[in-house]
C-alpha cells in the first residue's frame, strides 16, 4: 500500500488510539461525505441548467472524475488520472472536434461536474462500504440533472461496480454493458478484496445490474475467471479469436429491451504499443482503431460510460498515453451525446 493508501487508515488509527469517542468519529464522517456531496449536486444543478437554458440537448455527457486507486492489486497510480485525463482533453497539440463533428466545446455536447474528493473521504477513516455508496449517490446525482450522463473518469476498475450500481437503480433496471479490457475483473474477491479491481464485475452481476456482459480484448485470463464467466452467463471474446469475432464486435446491437447500454473502457485493452501507461502490460491488445471501430458501429442508448486504469505514473515523457485517455473519452462523449 503506498503512502496516500496508508493515510486514511493511519489517521483512523491514531484517532482511535486516542480514544475519541465513536459517534464523534462518525459524525464527522458524515458532515465530510454530506460537503462532498453537496459539492457534486450544485455543480451537476449549475451544469444541467446550463444545458437546459441553451436548450436542443437530449443526453449531455458530464466528465465525473473519481480518482480511487487502492483498490489495484499492482500500482495504485490510476488515482492520478482524472486531472491528466482532462488536461489532454484541452491540450492545443489538437483540436476538441470529434471524429464525426461533434465540438465539445459546446456545453451541450461535453460538461464536468468535478471529481469525488476520494482522498479526503478516506483520510477521515471512511471504509470502502460507505466510500462506494458515496460514489454511486454522486452518479446518481448527475442522472437527475436531465440531460446529463454520467462519463466517469478512474481510478481503478474497481469504480465500474458503484457506478453501474447506480445507473441501473436510478433507471430502475438493468443495462447491457460493453467491457473492453485485457482482463476480465470477475474474481470473487482478489487477493480476499470484494472491491478489487479485478472483482468488479463480479459485483455488477451478483447484483443484477447487467442483462448482457461482453468482455473483448481479453488475453489475460484465469480458470477462475472463465468459470466465473460460465457461471454469470457472460460473452467474453478472447484476443486470439479477434479476427474470427471482429466483424460480430465491429457490429454490435445492444440495450434493446432494457435501460440501454453502458460502456466501460479499461485503457490496458488496448495493445501496449499504444497505450504504454497502464498498471498491467499486456502484450497482444487492440489497436486504438480496432477500439473506435467497435465503439463508432456500436447501435444503442449509451446511458453512461467509464475510463478508467490509466496510470500517469507509467506513461511515457511526452504523455502519449494521456492523450489516448483523452481521445477514447471525446469518441465516447460523440457516442453518448444527442
Amino acid at each position: 500500500m503506498s503512502i496516500i493508501g496508508r493515510k486514511g487508515i493511519h489517521y483512523l488509527q491514531k484517532l482511535n488510539s486516542s480514544n475519541v469517542p465513536s459517534s464523534l468519529l462518525e459524525k464527522g464522517q458524515s458532515r465530510v461525505i454530506d460537503a462532498s456531496l453537496t459539492l457534486i449536486r450544485e455543480r451537476a444543478k449549475l451544469k444541467g441548467e446550463l444545458v437546459r437554458a441553451l436548450g436542443g440537448a437530449i443526453a449531455c455527457p458530464s466528465l465525473l472524475g473519481v480518482p480511487l486507486g487502492h483498490n489495484s492489486s499492482f500500482l495504485q497510480g490510476p488515482a492520478f488520472a482524472p486531472p491528466r485525463i482532462r488536461e489532454a482533453i484541452w491540450c492545443g497539440s489538437t483540436n476538441s472536434t470529434t471524429e464525426g463533428g461533434k465540438e465539445l466545446i459546446d456545453p451541450r455536447v461535453l460538461t464536468d461536474v468535478g471529481d469525488v474528493p476520494v482522498q479526503e473521504i478516506r483520510d477521515c477513516g471512511v471504509d470502502d462500504d460507505r466510500l462506494m455508496n458515496v460514489i454511486s449517490e454522486s452518479v446518481k446525482l448527475v442522472m437527475e440533472e436531465d440531460p446529463l450522463r454520467p462519463l466517469v473518469l478512474g481510478g481503478d476498475h474497481s469504480i465500474s461496480f458503484p457506478v453501474v450500481r447506480a445507473v441501473s437503480e436510478k433507471l430502475e433496471g438493468p443495462v447491457d454493458i460493453l467491457h473492453l479490457d485485457a482482463h476480465p475483473d470477475i474474481y470473487h474477491a482478489f487477493e480476499g478484496n470484494k472491491y478489487s479491481h479485478a472483482s468488479s464485475f463480479a459485483r455488477i452481476m451478483e447484483g443484477g445490474y447487467a442483462r448482457r456482459l461482453l468482455q473483448v480484448g481479453i488475453r489475460s485470463i484465469t480458470t477462475e475467471g472463465r468459470e466465473q464467466g460460465k457461471r454469470f452467463g457472460v460473452e467474453q471474446f478472447e484476443m486470439r479469436t479477434f479476427s474470427r469475432d471482429r466483424h460480430l464486435l465491429e457490429n454490435l446491437k445492444l440495450g434493446e429491451g432494457v435501460k440501454g447500454v453502458y460502456i466501460s473502457v479499461d485503457v490496458d485493452c488496448l495493445d501496449p504499443a499504444f497505450a504504454p501507461g497502464v498498471s498491467h502490460i499486456e502484450p497482444g491488445g487492440l489497436s486504438f482503431r480496432d477500439v473506435l471501430n467497435i465503439l463508432h458501429n456500436l447501435q444503442g442508448d449509451v446511458v453512461a460510460a467509464d475510463v478508467v486504469e490509466f496510470n500517469p505514473q507509467r506513461d511515457t515523457v511526452d504523455g502519449m498515453t494521456a492523450m489516448v485517455a483523452a481521445k477514447l473519452v471525446r469518441e465516447l462523449t460523440a457516442k453518448i451525446a444527442k
